[in-house]
């Protein structure tokens, strides 16, 4: 089934609308993707929906218990959360400590660590407590699986609206959602800035351990409007420094922005 979606100017309140169309709880949703039914983590919705696009919200489905062995520094893990107070798998790398645990996988939400809940964590704390349990000890994830009943249905890949045709010179529109609660129509990112803001979510997860399209994009934009690093470092200290981000990782974000400036 379809709905249309409005009232809305962030994820949260999207989330709410969902849930309202189609008359389930709002804590049943645990993420949308973009014009595509499968739980693709490269089609995650993030802060930005085109005014074309087709959301399909994926529910909570079964809940399982794993035990993890951590032998080594790293699991193999890239979190990520959808805005809402949920945190889930975004990646797995191959041949890691993750990728050996059965009844486990991408698109999973981390519901508890050790009996720990975590609804209403950021990415980033579940990322950090992860990387603070001792190598050697074993302990438990509680995770949900999305539901999987659009396995069972034909591919919907379809139904997303055609792209409009522009004239010379104009912009395809997106709705961007910010963290401030205002929502802005505003021109798609060109593929310069897509590809820029795609390189600071790349480092991103090899820095911290997480991915976050939104994040990402709104740190492009405060480096772009940033004159010097120093500039560009406060701003993050001051906005964002529950993340406590690396300096290396800070000079590296500024460098990039602004050598395609």
């Amino acid at each position: 089934p379809t709905r249309q979606i409005r009232d809305f100017t962030n994820v949260k309140q999207l989330y709410e609308s969902i849930a309202k169309a189609f008359g389930i709880p709002t804590s049943d949703i645990l993420y949308c993707t973009l014009n595509t039914h499968k739980v693709d983590m490269t089609r995650l919705l993030g802060g930005q929906i085109g005014l074309d696009d087709f959301l399909f919200a994926h529910v909570k489905g079964a809940t399982k218990l794993v035990k993890v062995l951590k032998d080594g520094p790293a699991l193999g893990l890239t979190i990520s959360d959808n805005g809402a107070g949920y945190a889930f798998i975004k990646k797995i790398r191959e041949d890691s400590i993750m990728s050996r645990v059965k009844d486990i996988g991408v698109g999973d939400h981390i519901q508890a660590i050790n009996g720990q809940d975590l609804t209403g964590c950021r990415h980033f704390e579940v990322a950090r407590m992860l990387k603070e349990i001792p190598i050697g000890m074993e302990f438990t994830i509680s995770a949900v699986e999305p539901r999987k009943a659009f396995d069972a249905i034909a591919p919907r890949g379809q139904l997303a609206a055609p792209k409009q045709e522009l004239k010379p010179g104009e912009a395809r529109k997106t709705l961007r959602m910010k963290s401030n609660g205002a929502a802005v129509v505003e021109d798609e990112p060109t593929s310069d800035v897509q590809q820029t803001i795609q390189k600071i979510d790349d480092l991103l997860e090899q820095f911290i351990g997480i991915r976050d399209g939104e994040l990402s994009s709104t740190m492009y934009h405060m480096a772009r409007e940033s004159p010097e690093a120093e500039v560009f470092a406060n701003k993050l200290d001051t906005q964002l420094n529950d993340f406590e981000f690396p300096d290396d990782f800070v000079l590296d974000v500024f460098e990039m922005v602004h050598k395609k400036k």
